[in-house]
């Protein structure tokens, strides 16, 4: 199945703002039920037969982000604008990215990067990008999709709610 991101709406059944049980409703849709993972949360997050990670995260009753995990088998891809983000390496999904919109890589931590234009963050581990055999640094291990706002400082967001009508 292919999980697309669609930024800063959201991914499939799941869009950013809407309503905490409405977000843990697609949530749910979102699990295989012919293969329930026993690490399945309700409301947090699932585990698809792939090995993929859907998470939510709700603040103030409403949708904030969802985060989607590395899958172990191809049969779940995580997509944007075509380009599978985690089969492909990371270093040349920045570089793909890169042609859409800004990538920064995060000055705290070399292996992760956002797409702040987008609201999109990939996370891996640790960078080892020249290491195929090494797959948590080769490839992205996780990709957040977030609310406009979701990573502002405090200035930032006193300047976001000056700005709103």
């Amino acid at each position: 199945m292919d999980f697309t991101l669609e930024p800063p709406t959201g991914i499939g059944p799941l869009r950013i703002g809407m309503a905490r049980d409405a977000a843990a409703t697609a949530l749910d849709s979102l699990r295989d039920p012919s293969a329930v993972s026993e690490s399945d949360r309700p409301g947090q997050h699932v585990f698809r037969p792939s090995g993929l990670m859907i998470s939510i995260h709700c603040t103030r009753d409403a949708l904030e982000s969802v985060e989607l995990g590395r899958p172990s088998a191809p049969t779940d891809r995580v997509v944007f604008r075509d380009l599978d983000v985690f089969a492909l390496p990371a270093r040349e999904v920045v570089r793909r990215l890169r042609a859409h919109t800004p990538v920064e890589a995060d000055p705290d931590d070399p292996a992760s990067f956002t797409a702040p234009d987008l609201l999109l963050g990939l996370w891996r581990p640790f960078a080892a990008d020249d290491e195929p055999d090494e797959e948590q640094g080769h490839f992205f291990s996780s990709v957040l999709l977030a609310r406009p706002g979701y990573d502002d400082t405090p200035a930032q967001a006193a300047e976001r709610l000056r700005q709103s009508p």
